[in-house]
């Protein structure tokens, strides 16, 4: 069966915002592979980037998260069909930001200096077969088996071997050698600090192959420390102090965690597993994988930016992250074999890192250098290199890229040729022209009279205020002296409260109650609405205006998003609790896949809700049932399905805040009528939706699809 190209990313919580940096990352990675230095994005990843058919990126020009929340219900295939959505960071140059230096251009010139560029990512053949990796691995692509270091190996570079003399005591993780080529990976990475005893683990981290962190504790030693290697453990003496977590807790805790046909992945990983007393037959060491002559090895760091293009272990940081090296190196393990020994001695990564000492000593050279002085040699070094257009690098590649848009957008910068009077022919020129092409910008605009300043101010105002009465309830009526403390705890039951008001303008009290995330209003409205709280019978119900006629039809909608799908909100949890609590307390949920326990955004303090997704959508609503009404640390839970993805709960967090004041709301509002303008707009959105379905529909299977709402910044 034919491989089949797909993306995986993080779906909840902060995770969904990235800046145009890791966009470029992303759509360098798939229009170029392994070619041109790209490499696999930080953020997600691409699996079989070589059965790509194509890059398709839709640009919305000026358009931004705004319209898209404003019109939500005209971008009616949008929101069904896309199922990673980000919020996009500020730039002040987008096309810059986004496709790098030269983004002007004209395909009848190659630029200069790219040939010799691409000349030399190309290795010679015959170069290769003297590579300590071809010698090593031969040039064949193989599983993950052929990886895995055999016993002898083991022994060799000093691994725990079982009933070997200086093992007594040690525990093993009790998983077999009954490996294959689809065991599951998993990185790890320990802290040491030296102790009366020795080496003795401080923080333990294991992620699995998705790059999750599924362990990332401070263990306390059991003798005496010497020293804490603060510089590159990053652990301190006040870290340590009230931590109860003791060596033989995590060797428990590893050996329920890993499967039996587990494959453990690490750089050096015989130190961690010596620290730790651990015994485990199926392991993959990054530090040999990489094989060099002589027997030196590369660190960890070099590889994971000459290989993967992140910056780890960087200075600025008080010592290493163990989450981000374990990463880090199941991350390398997975590149070496889904690309093969070939491609990595293709990196010549002995070349890179002469290279790189070079740089080094030069830059020493220059800051030792009294000022004033070597200024005749500054002149004479190359300028600093700018970030590569990649859409010229396709063009040196021989495959020329498609830009189509409308005429009058030159501040893109974008399309210099194949300019359009009209979305409707840029959509048929795309349908004609998108197939022949390997990487196609095509750029759709509503027209410069719905993007002026005021108009986009009136719009953000309008979708403000509509998600402040979305989140807002009122309750009622109360009896004249009741208890405000009872009834913020019953309403707090339902998720985290931003404000909390008596309404007096009403014969008999009522309160207002204004929720931080659109699932706390919603479970108030369901579950309390009749019931019997502060000894009154009260009425729960949303503020009546023009603009919430709609809003049952928008809860809906939002319910049934595909982003949303497989997603449970849980409610009414001890702000005490931590996320490693959480994830034991669910852990008996069949096919839990992420949590997320949202924080204030200034305090960073926890909130007394959680995000549940899971892989499928039967087993979130068997969760739901399982955990409604079910007590956790003497607190009652309430759960129901998600509502707002992590983006827009991030978005609403801050427009709460900069909306500052607290406004009275009016029960009965006088309708206004829709302006011409903005009824026109709908149209044309619900237009713009229309010609997307049928460009996307258009596509052949196994294509990227980026839609893009640039913003007017």
């Amino acid at each position: 069966q034919e491989k089949s190209c797909r993306l995986s990313a993080a779906l909840l919580g902060e995770d969904s915002e990235i800046s145009q940096d890791q966009l470029y990352e992303l759509l360098k990675y798939a229009a170029l592979g392994k070619c041109h230095n790209a490499a696999q994005p930080s953020w997600c990843h691409i699996y079989h980037q070589s059965h790509l058919a194509g890059v398709v990126v839709i640009v919305l020009h000026e358009m931004s998260q705004l319209h898209f929340y404003r019109f939500y219900l005209q971008f009616k295939h949008l929101r069904k069909v896309f199922q990673h959505r980000f919020t996009l960071t500020p730039s002040t140059n987008f096309p810059v930001s986004l496709y790098g230096e030269g983004t002007n251009l004209k395909p009848q010139n190659t630029p200069q200096g790219l040939n010799s560029t691409s000349s030399e990512c190309i290795t010679k053949s015959s170069d290769l077969q003297c590579d300590p990796i071809i010698q090593r691995y031969g040039e064949k692509k193989q599983g993950l088996t052929s990886y895995t270091l055999t016993l002898e190996e083991q022994k060799k570079n000093d691994y725990p071997i079982e009933g070997s003399p200086g093992c007594k005591g040690y525990i093993s993780t009790e998983c077999d050698q009954q490996r294959t080529d689809s065991s599951p990976l998993f990185g790890l990475d320990c802290e040491m600090c030296l102790t009366a005893k020795g080496n003795e683990v401080t923080r333990v981290s294991l992620v699995d192959a998705r790059g999750q962190c599924l362990l990332n504790e401070l263990v306390k030693p059991e003798s005496t420390v010497v020293n804490y290697r603060t510089r590159f453990s990053g652990i301190t003496k006040k870290m340590l102090l009230p931590v109860k977590t003791r060596l033989s807790d995590i060797q428990t805790r590893l050996k329920k965690m890993l499967p039996h046909d587990a494959v453990l992945v690490g750089h050096s990983l015989n130190s961690d597993l010596q620290a730790l007393e651990m015994i485990h037959p199926s392991v993959i060491d990054t530090s040999l994988l990489f094989a060099r002559s002589e027997g030196r090895r590369f660190k960890l760091k070099f590889l994971a930016k000459a290989v993967l293009g992140k910056e780890i272990q960087c200075e600025q940081k008080l010592g290493h992250d163990p989450t981000e090296d374990a990463r880090a190196a199941l991350e390398l393990a997975q590149f070496f074999i889904e690309q093969g020994p070939t491609k990595v001695a293709e990196l010549n990564l002995e070349m890179l890192l002469t290279a790189e000492k070079l740089a080094e000593v030069s830059q020493n050279k220059a800051a030792l250098q009294p000022q004033g002085c070597g200024f005749q040699e500054q002149l004479n070094e190359p300028p600093p290199l700018s970030k590569p257009c990649f859409l010229d690098c396709l063009q040196v590649a021989g495959q020329k890229p498609l830009l189509l848009g409308r005429q009058g957008l030159d501040s893109s910068g974008l399309c210099q040729s194949n300019l359009s009077t009209s979305n409707k022919q840029v959509l048929q020129r795309a349908l004609e022209d998108v197939p022949l092409s390997k990487f196609s910008i095509i750029q759709f605009t509503l027209g410069p009279e719905y993007i002026a300043s005021h108009l986009h101010a009136g719009l953000y105002e309008k979708v403000r205020s509509k998600l402040t009465d979305m989140l807002t309830i009122y309750a009622g009526p109360f009896e004249e002296n009741f208890c405000m403390k009872s009834v913020k705890k019953e309403f707090e039951r339902c998720g985290p409260i931003q404000s909390l008001t008596v309404v007096t303008e009403t014969f008999q009290p009522y309160v207002c109650i204004q929720y931080e995330v659109l699932e706390a209003a919603q479970l108030a409205v369901e579950s309390l609405n009749g019931a019997q709280v502060a000894g009154s019978c009260i009425k729960v119900q949303r503020p009546v205006t023009a603009a919430m006629l709609d809003c049952s039809v928008l809860i809906k909608e939002l319910e049934l998003d595909v982003e949303n799908e497989g997603v449970i909100y849980v409610a009414g949890l001890k702000k005490s609790l931590t996320e490693t609590d959480l994830q034991e307390e669910f852990s008996q949920l069949k096919d839990l896949e992420t949590l997320f326990l949202p924080k204030d955004l200034q305090s960073g303090k926890h909130r007394n809700c959680c995000f549940l997704k899971f892989q499928k959508s039967q087993s979130a609503m068997d969760a739901l049932e399982a955990i409604n009404g079910r007590t956790m640390k003497g607190s009652e839970l309430r759960s129901r399905n998600a509502l707002a993805p992590g983006h827009l709960w991030r978005w609403i967090w801050q427009m709460n805040q900069s909306n500052g004041k607290q406004g009275k709301h009016i029960f009965y509002e006088k309708m206004e009528q829709l302006s011409d303008s903005e009824q026109d707009l709908r149209k044309k959105v619900k237009k713009l939706d229309h010609h997307i379905k049928k460009l996307y529909r258009s596509l052949q299977n196994n294509t990227l699809c980026v839609v893009l709402f640039p913003g007017v910044n």
